[in-house]
């Protein structure tokens, strides 16, 4: 043998002794490595950290709270387009290859030979043992392990059993862990329903949940959904023609903020406070649902309701300028990026859209959204913002090239300019049968101020209140026929012990005697007064703390009769029902049922039958006072109610503190009590003419047209003990010639007066106008 054949032999003999060694190094290895694999027999029975989930009262999705957003779906639940849509980028030969592609990791390294860009070759399988049980650190011995675990994943589980973990585990964005999840986050509904552009950008999505995020970054989102789709092409998952239709498809997505379908974020932060409080940190992750007491379309319609009614008060209000100015760059590609990086920063508000804008002056203003598409606003669209495109506005309002502005859609192609709002709203709504919550929005915006203000705002409510200071006349001889003087009233110094104090109406108009029905139907502040004198100070903050008022929040002065004392939305909507419901007063209940992840019942709130409840005034009480309220929405105050809403029994008063600073309306239908209000954080004045006629009973007619849909007409019986006489209501010991006729008038003892109706002694009288302004 030549040495040439020496040398051949010495080469090929010296690369198989290194191959056998090396073979025999990788088998210790994996001798050593294979028995400290985890075990995986628990993912046979799949079940990883759930999060608190909140519903409605048919079942619909309010919120989720949890490091991990997931809803489990069975691979048989997952639809085969999501299904496709991920195999076809992620690992198209899923069902064929044994854990490990060794065709696609060898063109994932001649990828990589050609482009700077590295190109992996993952399995679902090997991401699947990856995400599950190994950590994110990069090195040789996690790559072996990674290897082995996906071969005794193979071994031991279906190619089903190991799709179904990954499509429920995969990290998505957004707090969110498998497609079921993110299909609710990104688009509102669920996944069984997803489009094949909807899934294309959902499987974008595992590669790099940042980089491919649709509403932080919709151009690379974009381009990647373009390119799953093509690949589903090639598998043959799609045809040629629906992957064009998927190509054209616009999704919409649902913005930050907007996580809601119903908008209850106030409602689902109310129930993670009770949860927290009663399971700990266990709440978020041991998949508790808890369903509520909330009606999925009322709380829609309510959300709305308080939107419209902030947004037309906001229209009245000055312009206050751009949020935000940036610098645009003249390089196309930065300047894009900065624009993007404004809207992430200022995000949609619901339909308050955010823009930047590209040109401006007083007739056409030229913005862009995250499509990159330029709109231009003109005509009525710049009516709101005038004053900050004159050449006069300070560079605080000028709204100028940068400038990040609100838009909002006007018809099919118009666009308005506003802002945000910095005044404040809320709005809830009971049942006052059983005080089931069946409507609560806390405020304008959840993302913007999470302050519940229908449980934490403790507020003046103004003439709302006079109807519980009513309620404690009649049972002193009061009756709606009962004749008040409207008549200037003043306390001096020396009376108040303090000063002076001259309440006015609100128009500052007396017009002398009229009846008590009257009186309340145009919330005379004089007569109201006087009919305080008539119960007692101290009687009346004994009477109006039996609709769950707190007694210290209303001391016994006679501001009383005018609502000077303090109170929450949802008091007052609790108050009112019982008058709604005949004189019982109810707990208001928002949670019924909390179930563990396997459905188990952890509580369920029992039915309790109204007479249960207890009774805090007479039937007939409640019936009298049925009767002026129904007036106030038929020809006083709150006359457009049964106006716009053409039905008669609707119930109700309005209210509107000192200098405008809270507007009231809080009223009912036998079935249904809201109260709505509005004013600012920082208690300041509305405005001149603002009431609460016409801020806060505008937000309850339309919650009402939704709400009281297909409900019928009903009416109240006149219970035991009452009697009409001339069309009038009377208690029965309380008819004409027994009653108090009369109050206010020039003389104390004017004929026709009932001497036994009960007065306030003087000594009462004096103490509480002594009183009025101390604490």
């Amino acid at each position: 043998m030549t040495w040439l054949g020496r040398l051949v032999v010495g080469v090929v003999g010296l690369a198989v002794a290194a191959g056998v060694t090396l073979l025999m190094a990788i088998g210790i290895a994996l001798a050593v490595a294979y028995p400290n694999l985890p075990d995986v027999t628990g993912l046979a029975d799949y079940r990883p950290k759930l999060p608190l989930r909140v519903l409605a009262a048919d079942g619909t999705l309010i919120n989720e709270f949890g490091e991990e957003r997931r809803n489990l779906l069975r691979i048989d639940e997952i639809p085969d387009v999501m299904k496709n849509a991920v195999l076809a980028i992620e690992d198209s030969r899923f069902f064929e290859h044994s854990g490990v592609d060794y065709r696609g990791m060898l063109r994932a390294a001649l990828a990589n030979l050609r482009q700077a860009k590295s190109q992996g070759a993952s399995t679902i399988t090997m991401q699947v043992a990856r995400n599950v049980y190994l950590s994110a650190e990069k090195s040789y011995t996690r790559k072996i392990y990674e290897v082995l675990l996906t071969f005794k994943l193979e071994h031991m589980l279906t190619k089903e059993q190991i799709l179904e973990i990954y499509m429920n585990q995969i990290f998505l964005g957004q707090r969110a862990y498998g497609f079921a999840s993110a299909s609710q986050i990104y688009f509102g509904k669920p996944l069984k329903d997803v489009s094949i552009a909807e899934a294309a950008m959902l499987a974008g999505l595992p590669q790099a949940p940042s980089a491919y995020n649709p509403i932080r970054n919709p151009r690379r989102a974009r381009a990647r959904q373009l390119h799953i789709i093509d690949r589903m092409v090639e598998n043959g998952f799609i045809t040629a023609e629906q992957a064009e239709q998927a190509k054209n498809e616009q999704l919409k997505l649902r913005m930050p903020g907007n996580q809601d379908g119903i908008h209850a974020e106030f409602v689902a932060e109310m129930v993670r406070q009770a949860m927290v409080q009663q399971y700990g940190d266990e709440a978020y992750t041991r998949g508790l649902v808890v369903t509520t007491t909330l009606d999925a379309d009322a709380q829609l319609a309510a959300y709305k309701a308080v939107r419209d009614g902030v947004l037309e008060y906001e229209r009245r209000q000055f312009y206050r300028g751009p949020e935000l100015f940036i610098s645009l760059p003249t390089d196309p590609t930065e300047r894009d990026n900065a624009i993007d990086e404004a809207l992430n920063e200022r995000p949609d508000n619901g339909d308050l859209l955010s823009a930047v804008v590209l040109d401006a002056n007083p007739k056409k203003v030229v913005a862009v959204r995250s499509d990159g598409e330029p709109f231009e606003i003109t005509g009525e669209g710049l009516r709101p913002a005038q004053s900050g495109l004159s050449d006069k506005a300070g560079p605080n309002v000028k709204i100028r090239p940068g400038a990040v502005i609100r838009v909002v859609k006007v018809g099919n192609s118009g666009w308005r300019i506003t802002q945000l709002p910095e005044v404040e709203s809320a709005f809830v709504a009971m049942d006052p049968r059983n005080g089931h919550i069946t409507a609560l929005v806390g405020g304008f915006d959840f993302q913007k101020s999470k302050f519940n203000h229908v449980t934490q705002a403790w507020r003046q409510p103004g003439s709302s209140f006079k109807p519980f200071i009513y309620s404690a006349a009649l049972e002193k001889g009061l009756t709606p026929s009962t004749v008040v003087n409207d008549a200037p009233l003043f306390y001096s110094a020396e009376q108040t012990g303090g000063k002076p104090w001259e309440p006015k109406n609100y128009d500052g108009q007396f017009e002398g005697p009229m009846s008590v029905r009257r009186a309340l139907a145009k919330s005379k502040n004089m007569v109201s007064i006087r009919v305080l004198q008539l119960v007692g100070t101290q009687s009346a903050q004994e009477w109006v703390s039996r609709f769950g008022f707190d007694a210290d929040k209303h001391p016994p002065y006679l501001t009383m009769a005018l609502g000077a004392g303090s109170v929450t939305p949802l008091q007052m909507a609790t108050g009112y029902a019982v008058f709604a419901n005949g004189g019982y007063r109810v707990s208001p209940t928002l949670i019924t049922k909390v179930t563990d992840q396997r459905g188990k019942v952890l509580f369920e709130a029992p039915e309790k039958p109204l007479d249960q409840s207890p009774r805090v005034i007479d039937a007939r009480n409640a019936f009298v006072m049925n009767s002026l309220l129904q007036e106030i929405t038929r020809t006083g105050t709150a006359a457009r109610a049964q106006a716009t809403l053409k039905r008669p029994d609707l119930y109700g008063k309005t209210g509107t503190t000192n200098d405008a600073v809270d507007a009231w309306f809080v009223g009912y239908q036998p079935t249904l009590v809201a109260a709505a209000w509005v004013g600012y954080d920082t208690p300041r004045n509305l405005g001149s003419r603002e009431t609460g006629g016409g801020l806060s009973l505008p937000i309850w007619i339309s919650f009402m047209q939704t709400a009281l849909k297909n409900v019928p007409v009903m009416t109240y019986d006149p219970p035991t003990g009452v009697t009409n006489i001339g069309g009038e209501w009377y208690y029965d010991e309380f008819g004409p010639g027994n009653s108090v006729n009369s109050l206010g008038m020039s003389d104390p003892a004017a004929p026709g007066s009932s001497e036994g109706a009960a007065k306030p002694t003087p000594t009462e009288e004096r103490r509480s106008i002594l009183d009025l302004f101390r604490n």
